[in-house]
């Protein structure tokens, strides 16, 4: 059964009683969203939207995490990428997205190449929040554009993190990439 939806502050509130150990392991944040679903009009000034790329908006960030809104525009998607060895949890309060996971046969960052096989694929939904598998945790995520609609996304990352590397398979490369929020009207 589902739960009541609740304003933004209410889950920060709750992350912040979590101790270093729950960003840890998946469980306990990746519940989280399933037993506190929030509600989309409390996030309205965490959303900023960019018909070029997703955005990123800062909601709170501490020592131990990081929970960011991203705002999706139908058909927009990340690159490939991996979390710096982070924690990463994700729920959909709007919209229907796809996780598509890599599994890395090979990587040398220093000479920019790789390769990577698609190992699986999640659906991330209202009702099905998910977390990054910390054995393949690279990814990606896709708003499909078939969906015709706007999503938003809340991530949390376990310890925060400013880089990231990017991949892309059909090239075999990858490489650093320097991360920024789009906004940061949440508490640092």
């Amino acid at each position: 059964m589902r739960s009541v939806r609740v304003p933004v502050d209410t889950l920060v509130e709750k992350l912040r009683t979590h101790p270093a150990s729950a960003f840890e392991k998946t469980e306990a944040i990746r519940t989280l969203p399933l037993e506190m679903p929030v509600e989309e009009a409390s996030l309205a000034p965490y959303l900023t939207w960019n018909r070029q790329h997703y955005t990123r908006n800062l909601i709170d960030k501490s020592d131990l995490y990081e929970l960011l809104a991203i705002c999706w525009e139908a058909g927009q998607s990340s690159s490939i990428h991996n979390h710096r060895d982070q924690m990463c949890w994700m729920a959909a309060p709007t919209g229907r997205l796809v996780v598509e996971n890599f599994c890395v046969q090979f990587q040398d960052i220093a000479a920019g190449k790789c390769r990577l096989e698609a190992s699986n694929t999640v659906d991330l939904t209202p009702e099905n929040p998910c977390a990054v598998d910390p054995r393949e945790p690279v990814h990606w995520v896709v708003n499909p554009r078939a969906a015709n609609q706007r999503a938003v996304t809340l991530h949390f990352y376990s310890r925060p993190f400013d880089t990231c590397v990017v991949y892309s398979p059909e090239q075999g490369a990858c490489g650093d990439i320097r991360l920024h929020y789009n906004t940061c009207t949440g508490n640092q």
